[in-house]
């Protein structure tokens, strides 16, 4: 019973949701009619907000609050909305990066224009067309990614990662550059033991 009323007590505020967004110089931010439009050197953003999110602008500072902060749906669109326009802010002022990296024999990534050209060890190379407001870049065996949507980065990075995932044996294929694979011994190292 007293674990129940320390909850409802303690728990009707959004720890993420109640933080303001400072607008750093060289940024504008306008909302109308429930669209948020954020405008800075990287680029320009745009997110619907839900009904039940409002956002304030004063000073500089953006705060967004729900209509009733003790709704437990309320509070969780209050911390992700507020989320979504802190990157908004972020991408537009720095923008956001993605490193992958290839390995195996053979295996190798070029920029043609405005198309990735992926030899991946299948009989034919293949073709992913970048994304509209995305830069990618290909240095030795590690693709860059880098745009100011930090959805649409992730996104992307994870569609090329998907085109030959590393397997556990020998590490081939393509992972993220801070991500580590567990090995698996092969089968003649288990026979041999």
């Amino acid at each position: 019973m007293l674990a129940v009323k320390y909850y409802v007590k303690y728990t009707n505020m959004s720890r993420i949701g109640k933080q303001p967004i400072k607008i750093p110089s060289g940024v504008d931010v306008t909302i109308t009619d429930g669209v948020i439009h954020v405008k800075g050197p990287k680029g320009e953003l745009s997110q619907r907000l839900h009904p039940m999110v409002t956002v304030a602008q004063e000073d500089g500072v953006l705060t967004v609050s729900v209509k009733d902060p003790a709704e437990l749906a309320q509070k969780a669109l209050w911390g992700l909305f507020r989320k979504l326009i802190a990157n908004m802010v972020v991408g537009t002022t720095d923008g956001f990066l993605k490193k992958l990296e290839i390995n195996g024999v053979g295996y190798k990534a070029e920029m043609k224009g405005k198309m990735l050209v992926l030899q991946l060890g299948y009989s034919h190379p293949i073709e992913f067309t970048v994304p509209v407001g995305l830069e990618i870049s290909v240095e030795k065996n590690v693709i860059t990614i880098t745009g100011a949507d930090r959805q649409v980065v992730g996104q992307t990075a994870a569609e090329i990662r998907s085109l030959r995932k590393p397997e556990p044996y020998k590490g081939k294929g393509i992972k993220y550059q801070d991500e580590i694979i567990r090995r698996k011994a092969g089968k003649t190292a288990a026979k041999g033991a």
